[in-house]
């Protein structure tokens, strides 16, 4: 499938737009079908304290790092998300090199939701290699209208070397030459480099505003070793090559060889 961008322009020019902005918009990407069966899994997710139980281990891992009773990617339709074919043939056609996996995240943000301040989700790798892109694939299962926070990103940002948290002191106020992403219909995603400035400005919800679901997955390019976020990563690439999400197509998607020991960040 070629690449599906907001917009026109040749693949060509559209990667190029990727590595100069560091973002990409890419309106109703994800199936209706698709969608009918993830909002009940985040449902689920929320209301069912899975997420929390999912934080918690992250938080406190204990000494083997075990594993949450249920993770994101057990979840049918999120497993299958994560591999949706379209999406996956985009990121290679924007990295141009194999990839794997790194890290799957599902959240329900309600009417009224606070913001999230400017950062950046970047991890490291073992070569210091800022040239090997790490991504992020922002869904937005019922598309974005301005009711419960807007997605703002810097264009450019991704090419300077900002600590996670440098901005973080500015909240979610505005920055120069910032892009609001606030109107996209359901089952819109944008993909953006993990290393770009971006913020969830919180808006102001009228009645009867419904809640924003919200999936995020992280796909790296291979060629050093990238820091997980999870401490039972291992277990998490095992469960996904065990339920043959790849199908066969991705020979690198789960391979643990990409990843360094978990070491909590500073």
């Amino acid at each position: 499938m070629p690449l599906s961008f907001e917009g026109s322009g040749t693949v060509l020019a559209q990667r190029e737009h990727f590595t100069d902005s560091g973002y990409l918009v890419l309106p109703g990407l994800l199936p209706a079908a698709l969608l009918d069966r993830l909002v009940p899994e985040v449902d689920r997710w929320v209301d069912d304290g899975l997420r929390s139980r999912s934080i918690a281990a992250c938080v406190d891992p204990g000494a083997d790092g075990d594993p949450p009773p249920v993770m994101e990617l057990e979840l049918p339709a999120h497993g299958e998300l994560l591999t949706h074919e379209p999406l996956l043939q985009i990121i290679a056609d924007l990295l141009g090199a194999p990839f794997v996996f790194h890290h799957l995240h599902s959240d329900r943000h309600n009417p009224g939701a606070p913001g999230k301040p400017w950062h950046h989700d970047h991890e490291p790798n073992d070569t210091g290699d800022r040239d090997l892109v790490m991504v992020h694939a922002l869904h937005y299962l019922g598309g974005l209208d301005g009711t419960v926070g807007t997605l703002t990103v810097v264009p450019g940002s991704h090419r300077e070397p900002w600590s996670k948290s440098a901005l973080a002191h500015l909240g979610t106020d505005p920055l120069p030459g910032e892009v609001v992403i606030d109107t996209l219909p359901p089952g819109s995603t944008v993909v953006i480099n993990s290393a770009l400035l971006h913020a969830r400005r919180p808006a102001p919800s009228p009645p009867g505003a419904l809640p924003r679901y919200f999936v995020d997955a992280s796909y790296c390019q291979t060629g050093a070793r990238w820091r997980p976020v999870k401490p039972y990563w291992r277990h998490m690439l095992a469960t996904a090559r065990a339920r043959d999400l790849g199908g066969g197509r991705w020979p690198e998607l789960f391979a643990e060889r990409h990843f360094t020991e978990y070491a909590r960040s500073a």
